[in-house]
């Protein structure tokens, strides 16, 4: 059930749209039909992707008042963490929107990764085409002649890295510093997220893409960049950053 349920939301219509791009592309490049499919995926969820960056320039701006929440209720957790929520529903932040948005793209990267991974092209199923979807002519897989969508790519594993590290440096902004009477127990556990978010994760994605087929990573060099250029665009939230250069 979980299987057919996946394929007939996730497998089937990136398949079908990779093939549609396929056909319709001069050079049937199948990387350029990735970056396509990349960028209609990210017009269609920019909405929970802008809230996530409207998220993060709230919670950067409440962190003075829940810095101070912390202190007030130092000794009492529980007590802690209600008043740190009942600030966030004050302030209509939603603190998981980043999650959910990761959350979504996932089953688009499965979703590329299995149609690579179990030859779904260059040979052509058109058992699972959809009747508007033609089977194009001929099917290139190598991205504008030089990488193979089908193996893993080295350029790509370090493309991700690199994006994903400007990405995060981007949406996080420059690291804080924290003086000894500020050091605690969540401080010790927000400078550790922090370094895992900016150096460990790019590092993890980038090893992770130079085992798997070049079209995943591709993906995600490309809605990287997409994001990347979404930050430029909301560049208000940089405001408190470039004066703190």
């Amino acid at each position: 059930m979980i299987s057919a349920a996946f394929h007939a939301v996730i497998y089937n219509p990136i398949y079908n749209g990779l093939i549609f791009a396929v056909n319709h592309l001069p050079t049937h490049d199948v990387g350029i039909a990735v970056i396509i499919i990349t960028i209609v995926v990210r017009v269609i969820i920019f909405p929970l992707s802008k809230r996530a960056v409207e998220t993060q320039i709230a919670m950067k701006a409440v962190t003075p008042a829940i810095e101070e929440l912390k202190k007030k209720y130092k000794d009492n957790p529980q007590e802690q963490g209600r008043a740190i929520f009942a600030l966030y529903k004050e302030k209509n932040v939603r603190p998981f929107a980043g999650f959910l948005l990761i959350l979504v793209q996932l089953p688009i990267l499965l979703g590329l990764y299995f149609v690579f991974a179990r030859g779904g092209l260059p040979q052509i199923d058109p058992s699972i085409l959809y009747s508007f979807v033609p089977t194009p002519p001929t099917v290139d897989m190598e991205f504008l002649g030089l990488i193979n969508m089908a193996t893993p790519s080295i350029l790509l594993a370090v493309l991700a890295t690199v994006t994903q590290f400007i990405y995060t440096r981007l949406s996080m902004g420059p690291r804080g510093t924290v003086t000894p009477t500020e050091a605690s127990f969540s401080a010790d556990m927000a400078r550790t997220f922090d370094l895992q978010a900016r150096y460990i994760l790019p590092l993890m994605i980038g090893g992770f893409a130079y085992f798997i087929a070049a079209a995943a990573p591709l993906y995600w060099v490309t809605s990287n960049i997409f994001m990347i250029g979404q930050e430029y665009m909301m560049g208000r939230r940089f405001d408190g950053t470039r004066k703190a250069r």
